[in-house]
């Protein structure tokens, strides 16, 4: 008997909850309906699979589930591109176990060509991030920008990469540095579960989503409710606790020679207020210091690069 895969459960049926008959345009007919969004029936339907076949999936069994069949699940229950990149990477997970746990590594460093393209990038904010959402390195302005993440007391030494889900979920101080928090924590799940799915051997995520899970009642309600996506472009307003409020727009850059990295730009309008009240700081890095006024200085790259 196949494995049963609680993640596959959860999430079709999380999934399935979304959509009410009147999107997936169906008649609701009469009578009480026991369930908030479609019946397991009527997904199958839809899909073009027995009851029997979409029930054993909903229960956790990939194996054996053909690209057609998942494409008309997809299709079926209106998967977001990301969502549907997740259901494949957990049936990848169930054809071939034993290749899921010979994953390639998450990257631990930036290799030194990206880090003095970081430095390059001069002009606006940089942070690469891992897929776990370690900040990895920073030019000067990016350092600057996100300094209470460096200095936050969620940081487990001054060696180790601050984490922008622990900063979110952990740190108080996120409640003032990010106008929306909620967010900024609807991302961050989003981003963890959509890279537990691509790899899910991954031993220090699973820590990390162990300690978030545990400290957080708000990580643990959210991370149940199996969202999926990957922010690639929008707008953040931020509070600078020397500058003041900062809204900037964003664009998540991927590299080929570095795919575990993601570099995360933040731009301001020009002449906006924004681009005002960043110019005059900008020389002194948007006025960075550590909570207790210290000077915050970037720290180095690890010598280490992706692996």
């Amino acid at each position: 008997m196949a494995p049963k895969d609680e993640r596959v459960r959860d999430f079709l049926a999380t999934r399935r909850a979304k959509i009410t008959p009147d999107m997936a345009g169906i008649p609701k007919g009469g009578g009480a309906r026991r369930v908030p969004g479609l019946r397991r029936e009527e997904v199958a339907m839809l899909s073009g699979v027995s009851v029997d076949y979409y029930t054993r999936i909903e229960k956790g069994d990939l194996t054996g589930v053909s690209d057609e069949v998942l494409d008309a699940l997809a299709r079926a229950l209106q998967l977001t591109e990301d969502e549907s990149a997740y259901l494949y990477d957990l049936a990848r997970t169930a054809r071939r176990p034993s290749r899921a746990r010979r994953q390639p590594k998450v990257a631990a460093a930036v290799p030194q060509q990206v880090q003095l393209l970081i430095d390059a990038m001069s002009a606006t904010p940089v942070i690469a991030l891992s897929r776990r959402l370690d900040i990895l390195a920073s030019n000067a302005l990016g350092r600057a920008l996100f300094d209470m993440a460096f200095t936050s007391p969620t940081r487990r030494s001054s060696s180790s990469p601050p984490n922008l889900a622990s900063v979110v979920f952990l740190d108080p101080a996120a409640a003032t540095f990010y106008d929306d928090l909620d967010d900024a924590a609807a991302a961050c799940v989003r981003i963890l579960r959509a890279q537990a799915g691509a790899t899910p051997h991954d031993r220090q995520l699973i820590q990390l989503v162990g300690e978030l899970s545990t400290r957080s009642t708000d990580f643990r309600s959210r991370w149940a409710a199996h969202d999926v996506g990957v922010h690639r472009a929008g707008s953040k307003t931020l509070h600078h606790h020397q500058v003041g409020e900062l809204v900037l727009g964003f664009e998540e850059l991927t590299l080929d020679s570095a795919p575990s990295i993601t570099l995360s730009a933040y731009i301001a309008e020009p002449a906006s207020p924004t681009a005002d009240r960043r110019a005059p700081a900008t020389a002194g890095q948007l006025g960075s210091h550590d909570r207790g006024g210290a000077p915050v200085n970037r720290a180095e790259p690890p010598a280490d690069a992706e692996g």
